[in-house]
């Protein structure tokens, strides 16, 4: 992570959760037997779904204590110990969402998240203070929500793609002032520094020397004027949505890359970008060569940069006249929201197309997922983001949405499983992404096998995050209560179309 991993861990630490007898309901579906006097809680007859290697070990006991698992086998229940009998059961790690812009209320996003399974988050544009405060009081176990991880304020060239009055951006021109900007987030309290398209060489070269100075990694869109081996090679940890990845690949690399120099954007206008960048994405898909994508997918795996799809937001962006809000989801948005999506199609993507660019963007998502087999098929490590935010994503819901898609591109359902699992974890350094003894108890419990149909994620029974037992009448009794929330009057929220791989401040 970054040079405030210690702290970070400390309050991972600091929020475990010891579960005390009598905390659990008694229901039919979710027994508990024993007082619980031992701060012991024992899983039992679960089968533990191994994401590293997809085998499946049934009749197991999964011990918890405090905020860690202290056992998985065929164990027998400590003496005093609450045990919640599973018979029939999966348990898998913790979800992550490893790209997301939550919505401004803490009564919303924190709760879908953990209603969902998903036990991390990574926000990838820290545009409101309050994101970080959302951070420190669930580390603390004061608020109750997933891990965050967050991300500087979006760093940008100028002319940037956001209008400064709706979104805050970083816009820096120079190495000067990208160094100044680096040093800014630091002592803002930014877990890394997110940077967007639209930034120079020189100014991008000097965020990354200078984060490494100070101690923060680098996160986010590979910008335009820099070649994705580029981009690996120097440290960037990251590459988020499949724009830049696509013109890598082309066997004219250096025309499409010219052309996107040579597009001109006045500041804030989004749907300008979106539509120049589109024939020259359609360019580059046209034009895919099997020995270029060899040797940039190959310098991705060595140097462990890892690639963060955003099928979900692709599949939207890529056929917005043909998706749309599921229905059985909208109670869980407010109506601003809906409303904010609704305009941000309308006018950052809808506006000003041809026929022809409607044809073409539903193409490009058949061809981005064929990028993304490729990916997974040249061993490229995969984290499953989502671009939450995005017009029609739900929190927590759409992390399901992207494992499916994930699938639906070439995935095993075990590779899509460890995209949002094992792989953050090891990518921001976290204890957690697997079901063993040491490991931090972020888990989740299914009624069906993930591995036998990924479409099973969604059949949650239990969550369990960093110890603290969320059961079936808990999580419904959150789900109700995002439904009464988003029908008040509106709490502060971030600011729309705050997205990333072209949509809001990714």
């Amino acid at each position: 992570m970054n040079s405030s991993r210690r702290q970070f861990l400390a309050r991972t630490a600091a929020g475990a959760v010891v579960l005390a007898a009598g905390a659990f309901p008694t229901t039919p579906a979710f027994a508990v037997r024993g007082t619980g006097i031992t701060g012991i809680t024992a899983l039992t007859d679960v089968t533990v779904v191994d994401v590293a290697t997809g085998r499946k070990n049934p009749h197991r006991t999964v011990l918890i204590s405090g905020d860690r698992i202290i056992g998985v086998g065929r164990l027998p229940v400590p003496r005093g110990a609450a045990e919640i009998r599973l018979s029939g059961k999966y348990v898998i790690p913790g979800l992550a969402d490893l790209h997301v812009h939550s919505l401004g209320d803490e009564r919303v996003s924190p709760p879908l998240y953990l209603a969902n399974g998903l036990t991390t988050v990574r926000e990838m544009a820290g545009t409101n203070p309050m994101l970080y405060d959302w951070r420190d009081r669930i580390e603390a176990g004061t608020l109750l929500g997933p891990r965050m991880v967050v991300a500087s304020n979006i760093i940008d060239g100028d002319p940037t793609l956001w209008d400064p009055n709706l979104i805050q951006v970083i816009v820096v021109d120079d190495a000067a002032a990208a160094r100044a900007a680096v040093r800014r987030v630091k002592s803002e309290g930014a877990d890394f520094v997110k940077v967007y398209s639209r930034l120079s060489r020189e100014s991008w070269r000097a965020i990354v020397d200078e984060a490494r100075k100070v101690g923060l990694t680098v996160h986010g869109h590979g910008p335009d004027q820099v070649t994705s081996k580029e981009v690996s090679n120097a440290g960037q940890r990251s590459i988020e949505h499949i724009h830049s990845l696509g013109l890598a690949v082309s066997t004219r690399e250096a025309e499409v890359r010219r052309m996107l120099r040579a597009i001109t954007v006045p500041t804030g206008d989004y749907n300008a970008w979106f539509r120049q960048l589109h024939p020259i994405e359609w360019i580059a898909a046209n034009t895919y060569s099997p020995a270029r994508a060899a040797d940039v997918f190959g310098t991705l795996r060595r140097n462990r940069t890892r690639v963060t799809p955003t099928l979900t937001m692709h599949n939207v962006l890529d056929q917005i006249d043909y998706t749309q809000l599921d229905p059985a989801l909208a109670k869980y948005l407010s109506a601003d929201s809906i409303g904010t999506y609704d305009y941000v199609i309308e006018n950052l993507y809808a506006a000003n197309r041809t026929a022809e660019e409607i044809s073409h963007q539903r193409q490009m998502w058949a061809w981005r997922q064929r990028f993304v087999r490729e990916l997974f098929a040249h061993d490229v490590p995969i984290l499953a983001g989502t671009d939450t935010g995005t017009p029609y994503s739900v929190p927590g819901f759409a992390l399901h949405d992207e494992l499916e898609h994930l699938v639906g591109a070439g995935a095993t359902p075990r590779q899509a499983l460890y995209a949002a699992t094992a792989e953050p974890a090891k990518f921001l350094g976290l204890n957690t992404g697997a079901v063993e003894p040491r490991k931090i108890a972020d888990l989740v419990v299914l009624d069906a096998d993930p591995l036998a149909d990924i479409r099973n994620t969604r059949r949650i029974h239990t969550v369990v995050a960093r110890g603290r037992v969320i059961s079936p009448a808990e999580r419904e009794r959150m789900l109700a209560a995002v439904e009464a929330a988003v029908k008040e009057p509106a709490a502060p929220t971030l600011a729309a179309g705050a997205c990333c791989g072209a949509h809001r401040p990714a």
